[in-house]
């Protein structure tokens, strides 16, 4: 149950449109045509609310839980309370995420421009803009159908968005293509000059910065983010105070001192990629960095220049990456992982949380400890351990 400040809920639904959206299957008491109002977690749902069960820790708050439909997987339904109408589904929480978007779709703004506003007259707004107080639209701009451009937020001269964006309060897009669907969170920088200059004895010269940023369709980019120097694919969401596209660490060392390597590459995002909050990833040198497609990065996770992550990964909070490492299809990294430069690590390779991965790891394997060996190797060693300091 949400706020009715902040959402707005679309209910009721009857059983039976809850379980065509979530392809479930009903069950349990009542009929298809009962009503329920709204989502809400199991312990503060009520009879007209809609919960959910994806986790048997939590198999005591649904006994006790005053819900009066619950999706839940087949194995779980016979520990129901007595009276709930239950949906079957394969995927209870993939069900509960269809049926929270139908109760609370996003609403589409009421279209015009406010007198604050300033729009180039050269600018194209689409059918059902909507322009806030004191947002800035460029010259030669063009902005698709249904676009929600918020407070103060500037779009440079030839920025094309596409339709059904929300572009935040206090936004600067310049050189910038963003695709259809995506949201921009406030405070957000995308498209502002790279740190480029050819440095020199007398004085460094600013190296002109030529290039755009390409966001594709249905893209989040999250508050305070900079984006630079990046090509972004579609479905992509990357959460607020991120940081993608900025100098690599690469330095040539040196005993006079530390000479600063260019780093000339970019950093390519898939499509149905999430980026966690505060997370940063370095351009590469020369090669790209590279992001894959469906891939999952939690908060606080650095990624070094050169890197090469492939499809279908799952990062979590606080792993660095160092620079050239190479990480297969499917590969799983525990929080605060450590993995140090030019390793490869295969296909579905699992990395336990807090090892420190020195050398290759072959596809399938899962290690941990540090440095990381096999896991059965590793559990061993804490075993022994573990003996040795309770004899003595």
């Amino acid at each position: 149950m949400a706020d009715p400040r902040f959402y707005a809920v679309a209910g009721p639904f009857t059983l039976g449109q809850l379980a065509e959206i979530a392809g479930a299957e009903i069950a349990g008491a009542g009929t298809s045509e009962m009503t329920f109002a709204d989502v809400a977690p199991l312990s503060a749902a009520g009879a007209r609310d809609v919960s959910f069960l994806d986790n048997r820790r939590y198999l005591d708050a649904f006994r006790q839980s005053r819900a009066g439909a619950c999706l839940i997987s087949r194995e779980a339904a016979e520990a129901a309370p007595p009276g709930m109408r239950l949906l079957i589904a394969k995927d209870p929480y993939r069900a509960y995420a269809k049926v929270a978007a139908a109760y609370y779709p996003p609403c589409p703004p009421e279209p015009g421009v406010h007198p604050t506003a300033s729009v180039a007259t050269d600018a194209q707004l689409g059918e059902g803009c909507r322009i806030d107080a004191g947002a800035v639209v460029g010259a030669r701009a063009e902005i698709g159908r249904r676009c929600r451009i918020g407070a103060t937020a500037v779009i440079g001269d030839g920025v094309v968005i596409g339709d059904d964006c929300t572009v935040g309060p206090g936004v600067a897009l310049s050189h910038a293509i963003v695709g259809a669907r995506t949201i921009v969170h406030g405070g957000a920088r995308i498209g502002q000059d790279g740190f480029g200059f050819a440095l020199g004895a007398d004085g460094h010269l600013k190296v002109p910065q030529l290039g755009r940023v390409v966001i594709g369709d249905d893209c989040t980019v999250g508050p305070g983010v900079a984006l630079s120097h990046a090509i972004v694919g579609a479905r992509t969401i990357v959460h607020g105070g991120a940081r993608i596209g900025q100098d690599g660490f690469g330095f040539a060392l040196g005993a006079d001192g530390h000479l600063k390597v260019p780093q000339l590459g970019r950093v390519l995002i898939g499509d149905d990629v999430e980026i966690g909050a505060n997370t940063t990833i370095d351009r590469g040198a020369g090669p790209d960095t590279v992001v894959g497609d469906g891939t999952k990065i939690d908060n606080l996770v650095q990624i070094a220049h050169n890197v090469r992550i492939g499809r279908g990964c799952v990062i979590v909070a606080q792993v660095g990456i160092s620079g050239s490492t190479r990480i297969g299809d499917f590969v799983m990294l525990g929080g605060q992982a450590g993995l140090t430069g030019h390793l490869v690590v295969g296909d579905g390779a699992k990395v336990a949380a807090q090892a420190g991965v020195m050398r290759d790891i072959e596809p399938g394997t899962t290690v941990g400890g540090s440095p990381a060996m096999p896991q059965r190797q590793w559990l061993k060693s804490v075993a022994m351990i573990e003996r040795m300091t309770r004899k003595e």
